[in-house]
């Protein structure tokens, strides 16, 4: 590994482009590595980045996006990368693997981390401490809304003909202010600090034509709205949610099916990226009642400051009370206080 050098992106980098083009065309680079997750952190959240690169005869070869959390209540760490369900080194190189990730290691020493954590969604053989307490759902897509339709599980194919028979609608807009209300209400009632509203601007103004909303409207009132990225092909609902009268609706099954005859049909995607969810929790429950199988994740850590893997889960029994109490807060209290703690839970 003596040809190979690191460097380290900067805020008005001229090799975000380079950067970015090595994303697209390797195998393992996500939307999550792409370079404007640092304007988007940076600006949203303030914390510190260091977007490491590895290089080869001056061509990039790999890509470590890291962004340091510091907080008195949930710890001090070198994530990679938060607010995103995937991370870790992307690269076509065994050996720009390995290299980056020690140089990760030699940075959460520096920094003086309680740990440093790589969420890679494959399995790594390295000297870092894997956890499984996540997985990831996810399915093709069909040729048409028909064949989409027939692919889902009987049982909640039944749940999206009952949506499909409700007085809904649904468009395709750049309303990130509209989805918020939605998803920050849907938040509160589960007892999550919700993000700040500048985040979801910030994301459809660093990811343009990548990042777009889909809300479901009965008589005119929205009733649910997603936030989804496109990347490589694929359509990944983000951040959605619904209001009160959504279940009854039925209107989050109907966003997320139109949502993906809308990607299959209008964004040329053939795969359905349903995200991460912790193992037997309720969004466990509903994604796999689609027919999708769940994959596990592999999060890697290395211990740096603390003896032990954080528990930074709603299900930790230390953080019951707290949901319980964020559960009665008034919606608007809510969004007010949620971005001062979420901020550090990505």
């Amino acid at each position: 590994m003596s040809d190979l050098v690191v460097g380290k992106l900067t805020s008005e980098s001229a090799l975000n482009d380079a950067w970015d083009n090595f994303v697209d065309h390797c195998q393992s680079g996500s939307f999550f590595h792409l370079s404007g997750w640092k304007q988007v952190i940076e600006s949203a959240y303030g914390h510190g980045c260091h977007f490491l690169y590895a290089t080869r005869a001056d061509e990039i070869v790999g890509v470590l996006p890291l962004v340091h959390q510091k907080s008195r209540l949930f710890g001090n760490a070198l994530i990679s990368t938060p607010f995103c369900v995937y991370g870790g080194v992307a690269s076509d190189e065994p050996e720009v693997f390995t290299f980056l990730e020690q140089q990760a290691i030699q940075l959460a020493e520096s920094l003086g981390v309680d740990y440093l954590e790589l969420r890679y969604p494959f399995e790594r053989d390295n000297q870092l401490v894997t956890r499984n307490h996540h997985v990831s759902f996810g399915c093709d897509l069909a040729e048409d809304d028909d064949a989409i339709l027939a692919g889902v599980k009987k049982k909640q194919r039944a749940v999206i003909r009952h949506s499909l028979k409700n007085d809904l609608e649904f468009d395709i807009n750049d309303n990130v202010d509209e989805c918020y209300q939605i998803y920050s209400e849907s938040v509160r009632n589960l007892g999550t600090p919700v993000f700040p509203k500048n985040y979801f601007r910030t994301l459809k103004d660093v990811f343009k034509q990548r990042c777009e909303v889909l809300t479901v409207k009965n008589n005119g009132k929205s009733v649910s709205s997603v936030l989804s990225f496109y990347y490589k092909g694929q359509v990944l609902p983000y951040y959605g949610g619904g209001t009160p009268d959504a279940r009854n609706l039925k209107s989050n099954d109907l966003m997320y099916y139109q949502l993906m005859c809308h990607a299959k049909r209008d964004m040329s995607c053939n795969f359905f990226d349903f995200g991460r969810s912790k193992i037997d929790s309720g969004a466990f429950s509903y994604k796999k009642n689609w027919g999708m199988e769940p994959v596990a994740l592999h999060y890697q850590y290395h211990l740096v400051k603390v003896e032990s893997l954080p528990n930074l889960s709603p299900n930790n029994p230390k953080y019951k009370l707290f949901i319980h109490l964020w559960q009665k807060l008034p919606i608007g209290i809510s969004r007010i206080l949620g971005p001062y703690l979420s901020k550090y839970l990505g």
